[in-house]
């Protein structure tokens, strides 16, 4: 099975996704424009998902998680709840 450590970060716009991305590239503290701006209740965590499962997210978000490289900032992404930014910490099978 298939396990990923995420974090990530959902806006309902799509600019303020690009925007927020920029800032973090820029050396802006993930967990903190998390908090400030994701509308996920993982926010409260600094956008911590914590150990994911394959096929416990949204397919958009899942199929990114378990294919995009680990350790980069990626988005934005669309699901139906939003705009996702995601940070794959890393990868396990097991």
């Amino acid at each position: 099975m298939k396990s990923a450590i995420v974090r990530h970060i959902l806006v309902k716009d799509k600019d303020l996704c690009e925007q927020l991305k920029k800032k973090i590239k820029d050396g802006a503290d993930f967990a903190k424009i998390a908090k400030q701006h994701s509308t996920c209740p993982s926010a409260k965590k600094g956008g911590e998902l914590g150990d994911i499962k394959k096929g416990q997210l949204v397919a958009p978000i899942d199929k990114a998680v378990f294919t995009l490289a680990e350790r980069e900032l990626h988005g934005p992404i669309k699901s139906q709840f939003g705009w996702h930014l995601l940070e794959i910490k890393f990868r396990m099978d097991f």
